[in-house]
């Protein structure tokens, strides 16, 4: 029951994100979202930062998860180019909103919550120092236009207009293209919604 309490505060929080206008989570707001008092709230999360460190990790959970749905295999087998394909992927045809823009931001001024996301993405996003410059150059292009297109459809400001989605998509498909001898091409799938 108490880790059904806490999906359902970390849920409500994320939800406080998505409000028209733009929300804030506090104890109170977070609290009120899901019907709990404040101190039945502090049972799970005494302190706002403790709120704030697991809705972050809450959210990197579910980016986690859906990488990982998109990879295929586990993330320890995957190549440089698998898991940067999977990422660009997945943010060029998973649905996105201000509350992931909003909880990825906020995490850049605190340490503690920027050192999740930090934690989390490294393993998926680094790449090997020996790798090739043109090759780190074209997945580095792929993965900061994938980064692109997320906050921008998050956000709602500026959003790729729908008629360009298919050449953004094929734009990333060459700069993910393998070198010779390796596995593990695909296809990003241009029907997916954004």
């Amino acid at each position: 029951m108490a880790s059904n309490a806490r999906q359902r505060i970390l849920d409500g929080a994320l939800d406080l994100l998505r409000a028209a206008g733009g929300g804030t989570i506090t104890l109170d707001a977070a609290a009120k979202q899901v019907g709990l008092t404040k101190p039945g709230l502090m049972y799970h999360f005494p302190t706002k930062e403790a709120l704030m460190l697991a809705v972050v990790d809450h959210a990197a959970d579910r980016w986690e998860g859906m990488l990982l749905d998109h990879l295929g295999e586990p993330l320890e087998t995957a190549t440089p180019h698998q898991r940067i394909r999977a990422y660009v992927e997945l943010a060029l045809t998973a649905r996105f909103d201000r509350a992931d823009f909003a909880i990825y931001s906020d995490a850049l001024y605190r340490d503690a919550l920027t050192a999740t996301w930090v934690h989390r993405f490294e393993p998926w996003l680094t790449l090997p120092e020996d790798m090739p410059a043109p090759v780190r150059g074209r997945l580095m292009a792929a993965r900061l236009l994938a980064d692109g297109y997320w906050t921008a459809a998050a956000t709602d400001v500026f959003p790729a207009p729908e008629q360009d989605r298919a050449q953004l998509i094929a734009v990333t498909q060459g700069l993910l293209e393998e070198e010779p001898g390796h596995e593990g091409t695909g296809a990003i799938a241009a029907e997916a919604t954004p």
